[in-house]
């Protein structure tokens, strides 16, 4: 398993299109409340696709497109029926029989899988899975030898494409239900039944000769989702991946995590709500460390999205952030003792997310004889430490440690989001959030922004850019109490002449949040508005395409200092500045239309 979350946040469109740029090979299942569904990749191409309809076969979609009629469909199930053992897949039997050609059968395949996404494509809930495996595809095909392997690879980009245009033109029509077959037409529903290769689109259905490995991925008939004991699926990945542990050891791990899925199933906690606004990534190479955090999440109510590659990351913890949601970053560190490699990237991985996300908080998990990572951890800026089980090395008290490890998960997770000030910074920041996406004009973006820096700050003001100083526009918390909301434009300047802190702002466009000894601040600045009880100043820059039209300050005025949530504002601030590009353009092409 390498990538795994929710549908609600990252929609199927975007996860096809990462998995066709990255060239990825395996079976991406989708499940809902509607069922589940399969789309199998080579490479980054579409091989395979299985319909949540088992319905929906690529005989009645070739008669769907009027490539051949019903009476055909029944003669080609007839023969496949008569060949016994010598039974070959449909499309083949068509292409024996001549009644379809390469480019038809082409067609039909691209046809069903189209259809599978257009109707994946109306899921807003449901989670994705994708199982990689190592496929050696042969060029030499039974039945077409001519035929070189990319022609049956089909583009995955394409088909999206063509996929979203059919959805949207359904949605438009209102007959999005239409596009999907109610019944099987023709004689041998029966032998179609019994044979569940007729049931999906696989290479198979072309008369590939070596794609073992791809099919051992591909479901061979679409079964609806059952109700089951979650101690089988707990049971399942234990016995594969901690099989060189006592069964007793093993049962005693199953009964924690199926405890976990016990208290979910009765709706002791968990609403399906993540009222939390808290999305959980976690990078893991540990299948067993994968599942169990996944099942202590999902207990919480989190939003839990993994993964066990890099590249991987970046989209989740973009996507999770235009979704209003807070990621929390949770890197895994080997456990093994002679995988020193690993733990190095372990650490480098922790440097370069910080340096592209710097506000984003990441939690770090390792073995607790690494006593030098985690020394190295908290150096380079980890927010904490959670130490790991580790069969090597502290094999005797594996068990007592993997249940310290999830309960201790769990409850930091509670008191990290049970913090006043953190539920309170949260909400309003996706209440913040929100506003700015129904604003167009900046002085409205500004005072948004304004008033949440006031949630964090005592004092707050906005300053607007002029030529060659900054002026004071609305403050709250600077001539009365925070309570009092902002106040009518106070219009003292701030130069910009000199080098100060300001200007560096200017031209930087980097928020700042520290202590200064800056001349102008102290000079200008709190000479207006009196020198604060704190040091600890907030610099935000507003840009629109890329230049700073405003700065909002901030401090904490006659009470000391506090933690803040810094990383809130700077993802507000950079939201902010979209919403004002997007404002641009959207008038830059109203007015030819209003002028005509």
């Amino acid at each position: 398993m390498s990538f795994a979350g929710d549908l609600e946040h990252l929609p199927i469109v975007d996860i096809i299109q990462l998995l066709h740029s990255t060239r990825k090979t395996g079976t991406l299942c989708l499940k809902s409340h509607k069922g589940e569904s399969q789309l199998v990749f080579s490479d980054g191409y579409f091989v395979s696709a299985n319909h949540v309809n088992n319905n929906v076969r690529i005989g009645q979609v070739l008669v769907g497109m009027k490539i051949i009629t019903s009476d055909q469909l029944d003669q080609a199930l007839l023969e496949q029926k008569n060949a016994g053992h010598n039974r070959k897949p449909l499309v083949a039997t068509l292409i024996d029989q001549g009644i379809i050609n390469k480019e038809d059968a082409y067609k039909g395949l691209e046809e069903l899988i189209e259809m599978t996404i257009v109707e994946v494509l109306t899921w807003t809930s449901g989670t994705f899975s994708l199982d990689v495996t190592k496929s050696d595809i042969s060029d030499e095909y039974r039945y077409f030898p001519e035929t070189l392997q990319q022609e049956i690879l089909m583009n995955a980009q394409s088909i999206l494409m063509d996929a979203l245009r059919i959805y949207d033109e359904k949605m438009r029509d209102g007959t999005l239900s239409e596009v999907f077959f109610s019944s099987v037409e023709g004689s041998f529903d029966d032998v179609s039944n019994s044979e569940p290769s007729d049931l999906s689109i696989t290479a198979d259905l072309l008369g590939l000769d070596a794609i073992d490995t791809l099919k051992k991925n591909i479901p061979s008939v679409f079964s609806g989702l059952k109700d089951h004991d979650p101690s089988e699926e707990h049971r399942r990945v234990i016995g594969e991946e901690l099989q060189d542990i006592p069964v007793v050891d093993q049962d005693r791990i199953c009964s924690v995590l199926t405890a976990f899925s016990r208290q979910l199933a009765l709706g002791k906690t968990g609403s399906g709500t993540n009222s939390t606004g808290l999305a959980i990534i976690l990078f893991s190479r540990d299948n067993f460390i994968t599942h169990a955090l996944k099942t202590v999440c999902k207990l919480e109510d989190f939003f839990i999205f993994t993964t066990d590659e890099e590249m991987n990351l970046d989209l989740i913890i973009e996507q999770s952030l235009s979704r209003d949601l807070m990621p929390l970053l949770v890197i895994d560190s080997p456990a093994k003792k002679d995988e020193n490699s690993l733990s190095t990237f372990s650490t480098e991985l922790v440097q370069h997310k910080l340096t592209q996300f710097p506000l984003i908080p990441i939690l770090q998990a390792i073995p607790l004889s690494d006593y030098k990572l985690s020394l190295q951890a908290l150096q380079i800026g980890v927010k904490a430490i959670l130490p790991r089980p580790s069969k090597d090395n502290r094999k005797e008290t594996f068990v007592d440690d993997t249940i310290t490890f999830l309960t201790t998960f769990q409850s930091y997770l509670k008191t990290y989001l049970s913090a006043p000030d953190h539920q309170q910074a949260i909400r309003r920041f996706k209440e913040c959030s929100i506003e700015l996406n129904t604003l167009t004009q900046p002085p409205e973006v500004a005072s948004a922004l304004l008033g949440f820096a006031s949630t964090m700050f005592e004092r707050t003001i906005t300053f607007v850019v002029g030529k060659m100083e900054l002026i004071a526009e609305k403050g709250i918390g600077v001539k009365a109490d925070k309570s009092s909301g902002p106040t009518p434009p106070m219009m003292f300047k701030i130069p910009l002449e000199e080098p100060s802190i300001f200007k560096e702002i200017l031209e930087k466009g980097n928020l700042y949040y520290g202590t200064s000894n800056d001349t102008i601040l102290k000079n200008c600045l709190f000479k207006e508005i009196g020198i604060p009880r704190s040091s600890k100043t907030l610099l935000l820059p507003i840009k629109s395409f890329g230049r700073v039209i405003a700065i909002i300050y901030g401090d904490f005025g006659p009470k000391a200092g506090s933690p803040v949530q810094i990383d809130l504002l700077d993802i507000l601030a950079r939201h902010a500045s979209l919403v004002l590009d997007n404002a641009f353009y959207r008038k830059r092409f109203e007015k030819p239309t209003q002028s005509q």
